[in-house]
């Protein structure tokens, strides 16, 4: 039998948008909205579906060529309009559970916009890590939504 383990870590990302929290806000919760910044397989993807609410899912299937199938399933614990999100997460490829996380994302009016604190705590399994690629893919996802919820509001620069 093997060793089951699991290796905790966290991270946590801080952007600003020249866009009110309203705007941020429903780039998470609007299906093609999301689709449009979040999906960086967009050519590979083969189902994505958002029910945005309480104990509502979100389901990301990916079917990689290199890679295989990968799917990532959230559950929404949290949403308070315009102000917070909490989810929880997990990572299957090829069947296998690479990891399990929870996320919360706060959304704070500023003078010049929004500033979104994203906080994700990850529990690896089995000796998977992948903190820094995890990192990076959720950084260049948050630059997407800026460009994305910042070209909605015509003011990318």
């Amino acid at each position: 039998m093997t060793q089951a383990s699991a290796a905790h870590t966290s991270f946590v990302i801080e952007r600003s948008f020249a866009a009110p929290p309203a705007a941020v806000f429903t780039a998470w919760s609007d299906l093609e909205s999301k689709r449009q910044w979040s999906d960086c397989h967009a050519e590979n993807t083969v189902e994505f579906s958002l029910d945005f609410r309480p104990l509502g899912r979100e389901t990301h299937r990916v079917a990689h060529p290199e890679h295989g199938d990968q799917v990532v399933e959230k559950v929404f614990f949290d949403i308070r309009v315009d102000r917070r999100i909490v989810f929880g997460y997990d990572i299957t490829v090829n069947g296998q559970r690479l990891s399990v996380s929870l996320v919360t994302v706060e959304f704070t009016p500023t003078s010049t916009g929004t500033r979104m604190i994203y906080t994700e705590q990850i529990a690896y399994l089995d000796g998977h890590h992948d903190l820094e690629q995890r990192i990076h893919g959720t950084g260049e996802g948050l630059d997407r939504l800026r460009l994305h919820v910042e070209a909605y509001r015509g003011v990318v620069q």
